[in-house]
């Protein structure tokens, strides 16, 4: 039979927010497959555990991704480990758990902090419903689609940046999104952990005069329906009312039906839009 890979979650900070499964597993398993095995040897030591290590991260993730399927197959159960925070998630995890199903070895997740959760959670931003983009391409253009893809979003967005380019992607997100509330944090469950919420604008500010150290996570508030409705409405009323009109006939509607949403869209009557096709 087949071992099992085990998705383990490890602290994002500080050394203390691991489970008691999580140690249990690592002192167990047969190998420990680990993005960076110098910061997985630290937990380790600090909890006095010793086994074998394999690197698998995003340059070997090909070569490696083979070889621990190849254990696995043998027989051998294997923790996977990401240098903070859960597996799979931003990171080259999500690959070798499907290349575990394509070769039918069982895949499980030892639960564990996740960054981007907590940070959620401690923003005092809408949590219900949320969108995850982790680090934005760095492709300009597929840069670009992204953020103009968020400029509506109704969820609470969640990204990842790294201190060197947090004051050109606040830049960018002023740019596309306008203006909303932030919450840039930092150090999570570390010593010098740091919440700055305040507007896009005057967290700009805020940065261009202080030099932003750690890693952070960028929480932007969600638009309203009503906001957007709002907004909808104003570019309707600056439309002329044919350009308006063509909209709804070109998605197929009847001509009574496209009046019908035009004066909808504008707060008005279809008698009125009838009288304003009419001049």
């Amino acid at each position: 039979m087949s071992g099992t890979l085990y998705l383990c979650g490890t602290p994002i900070g500080n050394l203390e927010d691991i489970t008691l499964r999580t140690l249990r597993l690592l002192k167990e398993c047969d190998l420990i497959a680990a993005e960076d095995t110098r910061q997985t040897v630290k937990i380790l030591n600090h909890y006095g555990i010793e086994k074998p290590m394999i690197s698998y991260h995003e340059h070997n993730k090909s070569t490696a991704g083979i070889k621990i399927i190849q254990k696995l197959e043998e027989g051998q159960n294997i923790c996977l480990v990401t240098d903070a925070g859960m597996p799979g998630i931003s990171d080259p995890g999500e690959d070798l758990v499907r290349l575990c199903y394509e070769y039918g070895i069982e895949v499980t997740a030892s639960p564990g902090p996740v960054a981007c959760i907590t940070a959620l959670v401690i923003s005092g931003l809408p949590t219900r419903r949320f969108a995850f983009e982790a680090f934005l391409p760095t492709d300009k253009k597929e840069r670009k689609n992204i953020l103009e893809s968020l400029k509506n979003e109704t969820r609470t967005i969640i990204l990842y940046e790294a201190p060197h380019r947090l004051k050109e992607t606040l830049e960018e997100l002023y740019k596309y999104l306008g203006d909303r509330n932030v919450a840039c944090i930092r150090e999570l469950t570390k010593k010098f952990e740091e919440v700055k919420k305040d507007s896009l604008l005057n967290l700009i500010s805020y940065y261009r005069e202080n030099l932003p150290k750690g890693e952070f996570v960028i929480l932007i508030e969600p638009k309203t329906f009503k906001e957007i409705k709002s907004e909808e409405e104003e570019n309707y009323k600056e439309m002329p009312i044919e350009e308006h009109l063509k909209i709804y006939l070109e998605k197929g509607m009847s001509e009574k039906d496209a009046m019908k949403a035009v004066a909808k869209d504008r707060g008005v009557s279809k008698r009125d839009i009838y009288n304003m096709l009419k001049i």
